[in-house]
């Protein structure tokens, strides 16, 4: 949309995007927390096995879930009417967390967590879209909620370690007390309510339970998958998931005022950023999985020095979203993205060759975060470029949903395969008269190797280590390789699917000027 033809944003737009970026930022730093407080919690608390799968998993269930119910219930209700009430619930369940005193109450604090961070999304981003109606402004302000996420992830090790250094492990959950009690005190005051004047405030609960049910029998069983490796009752528990989405989808065409507008997806340039968002996501968070685990035990660093080596990548990615919106000045939008997508693609097929060493790796690491966090910041910008201003919480719901399908199926896969190359590669290989269970555990898993290397006398142990620590390195390699031809082929789609659009993403004429903007903004 031209920039002479709509109002710009002012100090207190910017203002209000500040106080919109809260929410994203708290999430970031409560991911990386929560997996620093586990050993912390396991002590206190004392789960069980399951008992601490269900704390770590629970929140991934309930929110992929309902993404899409609390985009749509915000264009029904009021955007910031259900954002205030999402903070205020935030809170509630972050303090309930910080003073858990038994397994089953740490399972519903996250719960809470999980249905309330559903609300916080949505409604963020699509605000955003209302409060920036000029597209270089919008851009802006989306890459810097983006980076939110960014920044977060880099300050959580360091906040969280903080905290514990000096308190209970709970106190890392109140880090979200002050920050909630700011945006509901200034939220009021900087941030607009919105809501679809059209839309009847009501939402169909069949089409909400089917979709639930879809979502979470598909997350499930790829944690499964991800937990045990591939068998017959995970796979039937996706395929029962995705007949239940089938009828879901069944569903939303018959409703005159459908939960998730299937409209959306006639539109490329909402296809093909949806899959962008999804591929992206998926090979970072299948590169991490094992990134986290080389740098430890193959590189033999601390988990604190693992963490500081993936502190630049960070800081990285905070600048990659910042600078999408600077290259959309002499490149259209899906060539930004297109080119965002080749760049990880090369970084990843760089690792390929890189593994064996540090700093090249890191290297590799910190461009494929710079080019990740440009195809996000845009990515996001088109979903909601395309969807019309009341559906702009649904489509902002379905974005967010395809990112915890990515990252859900990343790790899935990514351990499947790497456990397949490592325990293939191990298997026959190992010392002989090691003992069968020491055998056994190494080859089962590299940390596992690790632990009976330490048991056994140096020459063995050295021999254990080299024979796993190359099995290991040998799965990461073709899972780059792999990847890396995702990402060129997504990359491929996007220039294919998107070409000859302008940067307000409408088809160039081939004898005059961009045609007239016919989605609404």
């Amino acid at each position: 949309m031209s920039s002479d033809t709509v109002p710009r944003a002012h100090l207190r737009e910017w203002i209000g995007l500040a106080v919109l970026t809260c929410p994203a930022l708290l999430i970031g730093v409560d991911f990386t927390v929560l997996h620093l407080v586990l050993p912390h919690l396991a002590t206190a608390l004392k789960p069980s096995s399951v008992e601490m799968l269900w704390i770590v998993d629970i929140y991934g269930f309930v929110i992929a879930g309902l993404l899409v119910p609390m985009g749509a219930l915000g264009d029904r209700i009021g955007r910031r009417k259900l954002l205030l009430v999402g903070s205020f619930l935030f809170a509630l369940a972050s303090l309930l967390m910080a003073f858990a005193t038994d397994p089953a109450m740490a399972i519903a604090a996250r719960a809470l967590l999980g249905l309330t961070g559903a609300t916080l999304l949505p409604s963020t981003l699509s605000l955003i879209t209302n409060m920036f109606r000029d597209d270089n402004q919008r851009r802006l302000a989306i890459a810097v909620w983006s980076s939110a996420f960014s920044i977060g992830n880099a300050a959580g090790p360091a906040i969280g370690g903080a905290m514990l250094e000096a308190f209970w492990w709970g106190s890392a959950f109140l880090l979200a007390l002050p920050v909630m009690v700011a945006l509901l005190v200034l939220s009021p005051f900087v941030v607009p309510e919105y809501r679809d004047p059209e839309a009847s405030g009501r939402i169909d609960a069949t089409s909400v339970g089917l979709l639930m049910a879809s979502l979470l029998s598909i997350v499930y069983g790829i944690k499964e998958i991800a937990k045990d490796g591939p068998g017959l009752p995970p796979l039937v528990v996706i395929a029962v998931g995705a007949a239940v989405g089938v009828l879901f989808l069944r569903r939303q065409r018959r409703l005159v005022d459908p939960l998730l507008d299937l409209a959306l997806f006639a539109d490329r340039r909402f296809n093909a950023s949806i899959g962008s968002l999804v591929i992206s996501l998926f090979t970072l968070a299948a590169f991490q999985f094992f990134l986290m685990q080389y740098l430890q035990l193959v590189l033999g660093l601390s988990p604190l020095a693992a963490g500081l080596w993936t502190v630049p990548g960070m800081v990285a990615g905070v600048a990659g979203a910042l600078l999408g919106p600077a290259f959309t000045r002499v490149l259209t939008p899906p060539q930004v993205i297109s080119g965002g997508l080749a760049v990880m693609a090369v970084a990843l097929a760089f690792t390929i060759w890189t593994v064996p060493a540090l700093v090249p790796t890191v290297i590799a690491f910190i461009a494929m975060n710079l080019a990740i966090n440009t195809v996000w910041a845009l990515s996001y910008d088109q979903v909601l470029t395309v969807a019309p201003p009341e559906r702009a919480g649904t489509a902002s719901g379905a974005a967010e949903t395809g990112n915890e399908l990515g990252a859900a199926l990343a790790v899935a896969l990514a351990g499947s395969l790497g456990t397949a190359v490592y325990q293939a590669r191990v298997t026959d290989s190992l010392p002989a008269g090691l003992p069968p269970r020491d055998a056994d555990a190494a080859t089962d898993t590299l940390a596992g190797a690790v632990s009976v290397a330490e048991r056994q006398p140096p020459e063995v142990a050295a021999q254990v280590l080299e024979v796993t620590r190359d099995a290991f390195t040998s799965g990461m390699q073709l899972a780059s390789g792999l990847l890396a031809l995702l990402l060129a082929g997504m990359a491929v789609t996007v220039g294919l699917l998107l070409r000859g659009r302008s940067a307000d993403g409408d088809a160039v004429p081939a004898d005059g000027p961009p045609a007239e903007d016919t989605v609404r903004s």
